[in-house]
């Protein structure tokens, strides 16, 4: 597990915002994916809530130099594999079950699995995982619960996503326990639709200025 968890730590730690995109149409996934690199933003999650998803993942992953795709919203093994086929460096779930952990063992593709409390997160470590999604971060009790969950929890690192803005993203980046955020907002939904890219690439600058 020790091996993945690098290659999972050398991902998250490449910008403070992961991008949580939901696209669409996959015609647009490399010139947003592009806009995202441009601005600093290299680690890029595209989620499993459309069906153009996997295509949106095999174009980002084989067409955009200095991407890291990876693949979130995963709920089965069946989407587990199908993202890996697809060319996902990572994997995020919101939740997690022993399905998810037991088809991650077989893959070297690393696991950011979700927990939103401390008995899941417990559960974890005990699986061998010591950095976690929480999930969903605001509405779960936000910084000020991560921040409770440092010292009895030491040792283990967060990338919190749900809830999370350009406002907000500093209350987690400042705590110890937080390796980097996952947010949509950098990415809106017209700015894709009218292909700001240029905007999108202004967004994304902000957000990798969180850094440090």
């Amino acid at each position: 597990m020790s091996a993945k968890t690098d290659k999972l730590l050398s991902i998250l730690k490449l910008q403070p915002v992961v991008p949580v995109l939901v696209i669409d149409d996959a015609a647009t996934a490399v010139p947003l994916a592009r806009a995202l690199v441009a601005g600093g933003l290299k680690a890029i999650e595209i989620t499993l809530r459309t069906p153009a998803a996997l295509e949106a993942i095999r174009a980002v992953a084989s067409e955009v130099e200095g991407a890291v795709a990876g693949a979130g919203t995963i709920l089965n093994a069946a989407q587990f594999e199908e993202a890996v086929k697809a060319g996902s460096e990572f994997i995020v779930t919101p939740g997690t079950t022993q399905e998810l952990i037991d088809v991650a063992n077989d893959h070297a593709v690393p696991l950011l699995p979700g927990a939103a409390t401390a008995s899941e997160v417990m559960g974890l470590r005990e699986e061998g995982y010591d950095v976690m999604k929480f999930f969903p971060a605001e509405q779960a009790g936000g910084a000020a619960y991560l921040k409770s969950l440092s010292s009895p929890l030491a040792g283990t690192l967060f990338c919190p996503t749900g809830g999370i803005s350009l406002a907000n993203a500093r209350d987690y980046l400042s705590l110890p326990n937080v390796v980097c955020v996952g947010g949509s907002w950098v990415a809106p939904k017209e700015l894709v639709a009218k292909g700001d890219w240029a905007g999108i690439t202004k967004l994304a600058a902000e957000a990798f200025a969180l850094k440090g």
